[in-house]
């Protein structure tokens, strides 16, 4: 299948895996990057932490990655929209950001640490949880967003309990 974004296309074989990852916080664990290898396209949500985490991450595949409440500057956009096969995504920080569902099938969000994946009103909703330190007495935890012309199909990975 393809991936596009912008003028770009890259055919990704008979189904795109995408890794979803938020909140690393400047900590890129290497099970987050273990549990990410293979993948297609990442997508990270926001709270980066260092632009180092955004260049090792590009070394397992593409990435597109939004600012989150701590990352400093403009050198990532707020949101994004990505078109992946026949699928458009938003990828956003905080969820009470979203103004508008119109015209997408997913939305991948950060900001809560909370993992979760929820469909409303036939749109996919995940937060992949934080990857970076735990908080909250939560897991670490990253996700999988495999991708098949409009079926979309999310799963969340416990990297550290």
């Amino acid at each position: 299948m393809i991936y596009r974004h912008g003028r770009t296309a890259y055919h990704c074989g008979a189904m795109t895996s995408v890794g979803l990852i938020s909140d690393t916080h400047g900590l890129l664990r290497p099970e987050a990057v273990a549990a990410l290898a293979g993948v297609d396209l990442i997508l990270h949500a926001g709270d980066v932490g260092d632009p180092a985490i955004i260049d090792t991450l590009r070394r397992i595949a593409p990435v597109h990655a939004v600012l989150g409440n701590v990352d400093t500057g403009a050198w990532l956009p707020e949101s994004r929209i990505v078109q992946i096969e026949d699928s458009r995504v938003c990828v956003l920080h905080d969820i009470s950001d979203l103004s508008s569902t119109a015209n997408l099938d997913a939305v991948v969000y950060g900001h809560s640490h909370k993992p979760s994946i929820e469909n409303k009103n036939g749109v996919l909703f995940v937060n992949p949880g934080s990857a970076g330190r735990r908080r909250f007495r939560l897991p670490a935890t990253v996700g999988r967003l495999r991708v098949e012309g409009t079926t979309l199909e999310a799963e969340i990975i416990t990297i550290a309990e």
